[in-house]
């Protein structure tokens, strides 16, 4: 027997299950406790009830996390989870449609150093949608190392960018002198300067800029800081 509403008024309505096997079907709503003298009716009158075998499976735990939101220079290690295989409880049909089982872990923009955390663990199906099942356990403690690749503190080389006109000339500055740089030792060997390319095309007078610094053009993989600000001043 199983009861779907109940109030206080000492009566239920409920759908009679106890005699229906596998499968699809629609079964009538009744009731107990209702005076005889009372008039009702149910809206619906049925229900549709889809019955499935109950599974239980276990299956092994992989960490899932955004490998953009780790800073541009630092590499991950290998995610570990303290629990590596959950037992997943639920209708066959879902149970069927389960693809991986993963631990979401999530991982702040910029992030440069090694997380713990917990993270939910979740069933999905092969287009990474959550499978509806009962997972136990529901968290998971992971741990995933962060640390900088090969690096080396290098000065900045600033350069305008925008001259028209080869009498103009630009005295530009900036409080940051120096920035770490991460590449591969080959990258790092051929590079003594960090090249900044500065904007002084709309520069009248003097004006101070926010400038990112460019790992394509220094062929690299990335920097710490990866913006400086820098004074431009015109000469003429």
């Amino acid at each position: 027997m199983v009861t779907t509403t109940a109030n206080t008024q000492n009566f239920k309505v409920y759908a009679d299950l106890s005699k229906l096997g596998v499968g699809t079907h629609r079964v009538r709503i009744q009731q107990e406790g209702l005076n005889n003298d009372l008039r009702y009716r149910f809206e619906p009158a049925t229900i549709k009830v889809d019955i499935q075998p109950r599974k239980t499976v276990t299956y092994p735990l992989q960490v899932k996390y955004n490998k953009e939101n780790i800073a541009s220079g630092y590499q991950p290690g290998n995610a570990s989870a303290d629990v590596k295989n959950v037992k997943i409880t639920g209708a066959s049909d879902q149970i069927n449609r389960i693809k991986t089982v993963v631990a979401q872990l999530n991982v702040p923009q910029n992030a440069k150093s090694s997380l713990n955390s917990q993270a939910i663990i979740e069933a999905l199906d092969s287009k990474q949608n959550t499978v509806n099942v009962v997972i136990t356990p529901a968290t998971a403690d992971v741990t995933l190392p962060i640390t900088p690749g090969n690096s080396k503190e290098l000065p900045i080389k600033l350069e305008p960018k925008g001259i028209t006109d080869d009498n103009e000339s630009f005295t530009l500055t900036s409080a940051t002198k120096r920035v770490r740089v991460f590449g591969t030792q080959a990258q790092l060997k051929k590079l003594d300067a960090v090249k900044v390319e500065v904007d002084t095309s709309d520069v009248r007078t003097t004006k101070t800029k926010d400038v990112e610094l460019d790992s394509k053009l220094n062929k690299v993989k990335g920097f710490d800081p990866d913006r400086i600000s820098v004074k431009i001043s015109r000469n003429n």
